[in-house]
């Protein structure tokens, strides 16, 4: 014959939302704009309006927000950023923040 166990938790279960990051391109003198736009529509999934619209951010504050994401999607698009402005030969830098 099976016995009825009650379980009881002990503790309450608290569950977490992960930490989000803020992706940020950098601003600098010789990466050409039309290269920072291709890098917000295909890295950052933009369209063209509000690639040209980050891309102005970039310009005229010294740094321009590209998207929030959990951190190892941020990490991984700061990377795809470097790789891919190393390959064609711009400094261009992505930084990412935690936000608050």
């Amino acid at each position: 014959m099976a016995t009825k166990i009650d379980y009881e938790l002990l503790d309450e279960v608290k569950t977490r939302y992960p930490k989000k990051y803020k992706v940020y391109l950098l601003n600098d003198d010789y990466t050409s704009m039309e290269f920072v736009i291709d890098i917000i529509i295909s890295i950052f999934h933009k369209s063209y309006e509000q690639a040209e619209a980050i891309m102005l951010e970039v310009h005229k504050n010294e740094r321009g927000l590209c998207g929030i994401y959990t951190h190892e999607i941020a990490e991984t698009k700061v990377s795809q950023v470097i790789q891919k402005a190393q390959d064609n030969s711009f400094p261009l830098k992505a930084i990412m923040e935690e936000e608050s």
